[in-house]
């Protein structure tokens, strides 16, 4: 099952680029940071950058299938460990049938939010690949606990979580909600007893370690990724769903079809018999939605506690049935339709379609993803205009650079609005000679002007003329970004400036934009 999770992805990645899609924004910014290797960068921890940094190294950026392929890696992983979840929940009990874990892991392949996160180069695809070993510690420490001549396997399994959650850590801060609704949950039912474990002092040892780098990066550069954090609550950039909003948002993302599996697991958890020794795992999940509301997050941060209840979902169903016969035909139908669903849904989580075909299937299926992400109508979803424009630009960009005389060039720098911008030059510039692009965006603001005095500048900004003529001496509209797939924010115009008024260095802090 983990080989046909990472089949799919790596055919949708080359079915994808042959459909025109190329490079996602975020993608260039995580290659970029791999090459500005730090224990922190402002809106992530060092993780993504090192697999970014990885993958530039062994397989460059031009193919989609390579670039993304430890994603598509991390998302066979999450599958494996969906089989290793039903099978510690079954241990001692008759539900532990391969048939159970197959059901589960068809569950977790066809969930739409899993073939869109795994699908690209980020963090979010090795998020379940460190929150799932620590739901499948705790369950075996559960097993376990007081148990005579097993106290090797605890004590294991405690290093286990604090190895995999300290790592976590160090991938995306996010997980700090998921181990403290975790904790919350073991609070509040019996299995709070092994937190008595000198053991548990040990796994939260073994995190804090794991955690500190960037910790430390953090106080050092004054908490920029709170401020990030603080600065995106206070804007109107995401969109705040209301609770029933935010719960169809979870039934959606992860496909309807899906929703019988993973809501019965949850009910499982929470009510049966069965499942009281892992009780806590049932109350994790309205505890960790109940905080993501609060908290206005975006409805895929829960992504990753899903892998549970469809493993739950799988052992109430086949467990359940009192003649197996009856619960292998249940299980076997189900499983072709969402075969099916997949097959229907998979052009609204991976880019399989060309553009023009993908907007009249929305219109066969009358259906359109919505954003996470307030901004203008746009033709494609935001997770597939945000891969057009990018070499359009570049390009634009290296024709006004090259028109240049040799002493002019000599001079000239490259000042975009937003790291993808900045991050798209430095990527593909150098294949035109281009000078590397500046930006005051998330990281590009620790890593400074590169010495640019302002003296020539080309500017890529949806500044207005009037808005640059206090700081250059002179501004000429030289081309337009206008890429009709791309994202409203990146069409703008291309400046020529000259001659700024006050160099960059001095102004350096009021460039500072993280957000």
């Amino acid at each position: 099952m983990a080989g046909v999770k990472l089949a799919i992805q790596i055919v949708g990645n080359i079915l994808a680029q042959r459909a025109g899609y190329g490079i996602f924004r975020d993608e260039m910014y995580y290659l970029i940071c791999g090459r500005h290797l730090a224990f922190g960068y402002v809106d992530q921890p060092p993780m993504v950058a090192l697999q970014a940094r990885l993958t530039d190294i062994l397989f460059g950026f031009d193919h989609m299938w390579s670039l993304r392929l430890l994603s598509a890696m991390a998302g066979a992983v999450k599958v494996f460990l969906t089989g290793a979840l039903v099978w510690a929940l079954s241990l001692g009990r008759p539900y532990g049938s391969r048939r159970a874990a197959a059901l589960a892991m068809l569950g977790v392949t066809v969930a739409g939010v899993y073939l869109g996160i795994d699908s690209f180069l980020s963090m979010n695809s090795f998020d379940p690949v460190f929150w799932t070993p620590c739901l499948l510690a705790l369950i075996r420490i559960v097993q376990e606990h007081g148990v005579p001549g097993r106290e090797r396997i605890v004590r294991n399994w405690w290093i286990v979580l604090g190895v995999s959650a300290g790592l976590g850590l160090e991938n995306k801060d996010t997980e700090v909600f998921f181990l403290v609704a975790l904790l919350v949950a073991l609070l509040l039912t019996p299995q709070r007893r092994i937190l008595a474990s000198r053991w548990f002092g040990v796994a939260m040892a073994i995190i804090v370690a794991l955690a500190l780098p960037n910790l430390l990066w953090q106080i050092h550069y004054h908490w920029p990724t709170l401020e990030w954090l603080v600065n995106v609550s206070k804007s109107n950039k995401d969109v705040k769903l209301g609770p029933l909003a935010f719960l169809v948002a979870q039934v959606m993302m992860l496909n309807p079809f899906t929703a019988p599996l993973w809501i019965s697991g949850v009910v499982w958890l929470l009510t049966a018999k069965a499942a009281r020794p892992v009780r806590f795992l049932g109350v994790l999940y309205p505890v960790f939605l109940l905080l993501m509301m609060t908290l206005h997050a975006k409805d895929y941060y829960l992504a990753p506690v899903y892998v549970i209840c469809y493993a739950a979902g799988a052992v109430c169903w086949l467990g359940g049935a009192r003649r197996p016969v009856w619960g292998n035909a249940l299980a076997g139908a189900y499983a072709l339709l969402l075969v099916l669903a997949f097959i229907q849904s998979v052009p609204f989580s991976i880019p399989v379609l060309p553009p023009q075909k993908f907007l009249a299937y929305e219109k066969v299926v009358g259906f359109t993803p919505k954003d996470s992400e307030n901004h203008a109508a746009t033709l494609l979803p935001q997770f597939y205009a945000d891969r057009f424009g990018w070499h359009e630009m570049v390009d634009k960009v290296a024709k006004i650079y090259n028109a240049l005389p040799p002493q002019e060039r000599a001079v000239t720098g490259i000042l975009t609005d937003n790291y993808g911008e900045a991050s798209a030059v430095n990527l593909f510039g150098p294949r035109y000679g281009l000078p590397v692009a500046i930006s005051g965006h998330q990281s590009y603001w620790l890593w400074g002007p590169h010495g640019y005095t302002g003296q020539e500048m080309i500017l890529i900004t949806g500044d207005s003329p009037n808005d640059l003529k206090p700081y250059y001496a002179s501004c000429t509209q030289e081309a337009v970004l206008d890429n009709p797939l791309s994202m409203p924010w990146e069409k703008k115009p291309i400046y020529l400036c000259r001659d700024r008024k006050s160099s960059y260095a001095s102004d350096w802090i009021d460039f500072r934009h993280y957000y």
